[in-house]
C-alpha cells in the first residue's frame, strides 16, 4: 500500500542512499547487516581483492585461492546478519576467510582421495600437495593446522589471526572476546603444536 499525505497525494517511500565511493567498508558492512542489499553488493565487490589475497596466504596456487575466495564471499553474504559490530568488520572477515581457506583445502584433499567410478572421472583430480605445488611448506602448515584443530581446536583461530593475518593481540582479544593474556597463551601453545607437527613432517 502506498503512503499518502493528508490531501491524498502519494508520498514517495524513504529510500536508503546508494553506496558511494566515499563509503568506508565498515559503513557498508553495517548497512549490509541491516538489510541493505545494494550495500552488500558493493561490500563484496570492495573486499574481493583483499579476500583473494588473504586466501592466497593459505593456498598460493591461484585456482585453489579463487575457490576459497568465492566460498568466503558467499559466507559473508549469507552470514552478514551475524556481524554484531562489536569489532571491526575486517576482523570478522578474516575469521571467515581463514575458515573458508582451510575448508577448501580439506575438500580438495578429500576429493583427491576419493576413488573414481564410471567412464568420466573427475578431471584434474590430483593430490593437493602436487596440485598446489608452489605452496611448498604452506601445505604442510595446513596439515599442521588440521591436526591442531583435531587436538586443540581452541588454539587454531588465535594462531591464524596472529601469524597469517598479522593482527594485533588486542584486536584478536576483542574479536574472540578473550582476555589479552589468554590470547597470548593460546598463540604460544598453538605455535608449539604446529612446530612439532612441522618437525615430524
Amino acid at each position: 500500500m502506498r503512503n499518502t499525505d493528508a490531501g491524498g497525494a502519494v508520498v514517495p517511500e524513504a529510500r536508503r542512499p546508494s553506496p558511494t565511493i566515499t563509503d568506508s567498508v565498515e559503513e557498508l558492512a553495517r548497512r549490509a547487516r541491516d538489510g541493505d542489499k545494494t550495500a552488500l553488493e558493493e561490500l563484496l565487490r570492495r573486499v574481493q581483492p583483499e579476500v583473494l589475497r588473504r586466501c592466497a596466504r593459505f593456498l598460493p596456487y591461484r585456482q585453489d585461492a579463487e575457490v576459497a575466495c568465492q566460498d568466503a564471499l558467499a559466507r559473508v553474504a549469507a552470514g552478514i546478519t551475524g556481524f554484531t559490530g562489536d569489532s571491526l568488520f575486517t576482523t570478522w572477515l578474516y575469521t571467515v576467510v581463514s575458515n573458508s581457506a582451510r575448508q577448501t583445502y580439506r575438500s580438495m584433499k578429500r576429493r583427491s582421495a576419493e576413488p573414481t567410478t564410471g567412464a568420466e572421472p573427475i578431471p584434474r583430480q590430483r593430490d593437493p600437495r602436487t596440485t598446489s605445488v608452489v605452496a611448498g611448506s604452506r601445505i604442510d602448515l595446513l596439515e599442521a593446522l588440521d591436526r591442531l584443530e583435531r587436538d586443540r581446536p581452541h588454539l587454531v583461530v588465535p594462531l591464524v589471526l596472529r601469524d597469517l593475518f598479522q593482527m594485533d593481540y588486542g584486536e584478536i582479544a576483542e574479536e574472540l572476546d578473550l582476555a589479552l593474556g589468554t590470547v597470548k597463551l593460546r598463540i604460544h601453545e598453538g605455535r608449539k603444536h604446529v612446530r612439532r607437527s612441522l618437525s615430524a613432517a
